[in-house]
């Protein structure tokens, strides 16, 4: 199995690149997010990979990093996304954005990828809502999904999702509001109030 390439990149299209490996072109498909990263023909380049065997074929996912490779694999657990849709998501959404939108249940973010209707963006958020750990997040974090944390008692999130919600009322978006509120929780504590939460995040989204 391929795990990762590294070599010359010889040629970039829509959604695929040839990365010449020793002589050996090596066609990956990746995210937009990714073939941007690439940079042009003739540069050194560096990819993680996914390997599947598919139509009796091997077939390269290329990613710019770590993060970006779990979460494919993860999105592929979702009844109805494919390797494709994956990486359509991917190419709207980098990893951070992904977690935000999961743990904010943001349906409008996942409508952004090509192929992705609101049945389908809500069947992601909530088969991946359990898989992901929401109160973990802050705004900073990066990278791949952690396993969902079952310690954490529904009363310690109910305040941030009436804060949440009241911003979304607001005119913000689910996402947006959601990175503010953690961010503002981890400001004031845990055991934060929403009437506490609501002016922290207001706060931190108009600096």
């Amino acid at each position: 199995m391929i795990a990762k390439l590294s070599g010359i990149l010889d040629s970039i299209g829509t959604d695929t690149a040839v990365i010449d490996v020793g002589g050996v072109g090596y066609l990956i498909s990746a995210s937009r997010r990714t073939l941007e990263a690439l940079g042009r023909p003739g540069t050194s380049v560096r990819v993680v990979v996914e390997t599947l065997m598919r139509d009796d074929r091997l077939q390269l996912f290329g990613f710019a990093d770590t993060g970006e490779r779990d979460w494919f694999r993860l999105l592929t657990t979702v009844q109805g996304v494919g390797p494709r849709m994956a990486l359509a998501v991917l190419s709207v959404l980098d990893p951070t954005a992904i977690a935000m939108a999961v743990a904010a249940q943001d349906k409008a973010a996942f409508i952004r990828a090509d192929g992705v209707g609101a049945k389908l963006a809500a069947r992601i958020t909530a088969e991946l809502r359990d898989k992901v750990d929401a109160i973990a997040l802050t705004p900073r974090e990066t990278a791949a999904p952690v396993a969902a944390r079952p310690d954490v008692a529904p009363s310690q999130t109910a305040p941030r999702d009436d804060a949440v919600s009241a911003l979304v009322n607001l005119g913000y978006g689910r996402s947006e509001a959601y990175a503010a509120v953690l961010k503002a929780a981890a400001t004031l504590g845990d055991d934060a109030a929403a009437q506490a939460l609501i002016p922290a995040a207001l706060r931190v989204l108009s600096p």
